[in-house]
């Protein structure tokens, strides 16, 4: 199936590993230029290099703090700048920290509404007038399983991705008449470094031994097994492809049917 990307021009946040560096990199397979983004200026050099090199693509890195309003707010319009314009936004944001509601400190809780939520209002509304240009708009935000299930011991990321989801519902519905798509991709347990780290802090919470905790949870997948992140980026790119032209306002599990909920 030819998906259409060949020369679309792509925005990746926070990828300079795991699922967005899975996104960026299957995007860049399909013939998009892209321009990624993370905090950490060798991280995501480092990244770029290695999708250019398995690609051919053009693959453009930036340093930006996504928590930062400044850095959101200028973050489309350099990659607009580097590209030439922009059709594809993957928004992502690094999981706020695991707690529950009595451990949760305020700044945690000023930190995940400016990482997680506001950061995907600036980026889209700056994204917005460059897709109208276009004529061609995907935005598409990686959340979490959280958005219909809350998780235990994940208070900030229940509440926050929850948020996303709704606000993704009603951009999908006011942006439609501008050509301009947009989805939540929600991934279950896919393995990156965010389930290594939140697998610690459930074993530090339960007592446990970190490698029953892991049994537990791969035991808890229907398919028996950790999703791989290009299975979850495979999705990704077809949302953002010419193919799916009609699937907008809709969140989307990757979870090998582990989610209950209907």
């Amino acid at each position: 199936m030819d998906l259409e990307l060949n020369g679309k021009r792509a925005l990746v946040l926070a990828a300079s590993r795991g699922l967005g560096y899975a996104c960026a990199r299957g995007l860049a397979a399909e013939g998009c230029a892209v321009v990624i983004c993370s905090r950490d200026q060798a991280r995501i050099e480092a990244a770029a290099a290695s999708i250019r090199e398995e690609t051919g693509a053009t693959v453009i890195p930036l340093v930006a703090d996504v928590s930062s309003a400044a850095d959101a707010d200028q973050l489309v319009g350099r990659a607009v700048q580097a590209l030439g314009g922009l059709e594809i936004l993957v928004h992502n944001a690094g999981g706020p920290p695991a707690g529950g509601f009595t451990a949760v400190t305020e700044a945690q809780w000023a930190q995940a509404f400016e990482q997680n939520l506001m950061s995907f209002v600036r980026v889209v509304h700056a994204a917005v007038p460059e897709m109208t240009r276009a004529g061609y708009g995907r935005v598409i935000t990686i959340a979490s399983s959280s958005i219909r299930q809350p998780i235990p011991n994940l208070v900030l990321s229940n509440a926050f991705r929850a948020g996303v989801w709704g606000l993704a519902k009603t951009m999908s519905q006011e942006l439609a008449p501008r050509g301009i798509l947009v989805n939540v991709v929600a991934p279950g347990r896919i393995s990156t470094e965010r389930i290594d780290e939140l697998d610690r802090a459930n074993a530090a919470r339960t007592g446990q031994e970190l490698e029953a905790v892991r049994r537990a949870s791969v035991a808890s997948i229907p398919l028996g097994r950790l999703g791989r992140p290009e299975e979850f980026a495979n999705l990704v790119v077809f949302l953002a492809s010419a193919r799916a032209s009609y699937i907008s306002g809709q969140g989307l599990f990757v979870d090998g049917a582990a989610s209950s909920t209907l």
